[in-house]
């Protein structure tokens, strides 16, 4: 079985005194913690990891359920974080599980075809990973809307309407296949952070401070492991569950927080969210590659550089005193 691990502050409010947003806790400080129980641990950055707990199961003679339960009073003795965990068969599903938990409580999908089945039927095919909103609205168009409806679809009429290698994907997940193992260790190629309201949230300004918090994390942990991204995605989750995700390739390669900020709020403008109840955002700087590998377009503007080599004071201090030393101004009024 394999567990996901979404870590959080511990205590119930974990929001700032505005209310704004809540912060995840780092992952990687925890892998440690986690490798205790079993070795074959996945970091999901910023705030979770995949663990395949089939010979920790043996080793500690429990179920999934009860090596989650060790795992959740490890990490609160050891760390003072909490821990939402999703428990299944395959890491897609447990990611899954992992995202309807309730916070702090854990959520199994027993390894079985009828279980995963009534486990995947009613939600939405957006909620498939990597199914995008065009995906969805295509198989929308047809009625399609649940992943139960997607699984009852004979797979060559899914790929006749989305396409061949698009609907063997959704056929595959909405039926809870998923062939990816558990790699250790592997490689990030992206990096995330998320910010969560704690009520439905229709106030832009709130938006657009939950993206500031986010880009300025994102940027200073790319410019603190020598990478910069090209491309940026954000997801939007709704009151409702639904997600909205768009991926913009950025103009040049960069961990410029102020780049990546006009970057995010660029998408953000461009879904006229005005109306929607959002309950979440967040962003994922990808296609990363080392910093020395990238191209920069000198543009001349001083107010550009003063903005860069004011960043790069703010890194040292941050990388000295802590990160939560220095942030935006915005964020503290």
């Amino acid at each position: 079985m394999i567990l996901c691990v979404r870590f959080h502050h511990s205590h119930a409010q974990s929001h700032d005194d505005d209310g704004d947003a809540v912060d995840a806790v780092d992952v990687t400080p925890l892998l440690g913690l986690i490798e205790d129980i079993s070795p074959v641990v996945q970091a999901l950055p910023p705030d979770s990891a995949l663990v395949d707990v089939r010979g920790a199961q043996r080793y500690f003679g429990q179920d999934a359920a009860g090596i989650a339960a060790v795992l959740r009073v490890r990490a609160l003795a050891h760390a003072g974080a909490g821990c939402t965990i999703g428990v299944a068969g395959t890491p897609m599903l447990a990611r899954m599980a992992a995202r309807e938990a309730g916070r702090g409580t854990t959520l199994v999908v027993p390894d079985d075809e009828r279980a995963v089945q009534r486990f995947l039927a009613p939600r939405p095919v957006a909620a498939l990973p990597g199914i995008g909103t065009a995906t969805a609205r295509a198989l929308g168009s047809y009625g399609i809307d649940t992943v139960g409806k997607a699984a009852a679809v004979p797979l060559s009429t899914l790929q006749r309407v989305i396409g061949t290698r698009r609907g063997r994907e959704v056929y595959e997940k909405a039926h809870g296949v998923d062939g990816a193992p558990v790699v250790p260790n592997a490689a990030s190629r992206s990096l995330a952070a998320e910010r969560s309201f704690p009520r439905d949230e229709l106030d832009q300004e709130r938006h657009r401070r939950a993206l500031l918090s986010i880009t300025e994390e994102l940027g200073v942990r790319m410019r603190g492991s020598g990478q910069v991204c090209r491309s940026l995605t954000l997801t939007v989750r709704y009151a409702d569950r639904s997600t909205t995700v768009r991926t913009r390739a950025l103009r040049e390669p960069t961990a410029h927080s102020g780049a990546l900020t006009a970057a995010a709020y660029r998408i953000h403008e461009s879904l006229g969210l005005q109306r929607a109840r959002v309950r979440a955002l967040s962003v994922r700087a990808e296609d990363l590659l080392p910093a020395e590998r990238a191209t920069r377009q000198l543009t001349f503007d001083p107010v550009d550089d003063r903005a860069r080599r004011i960043e790069e004071v703010a890194d040292l201090v941050r990388a000295k005193f802590g990160p939560q030393t220095l942030f935006p101004g915005s964020l503290a009024a």
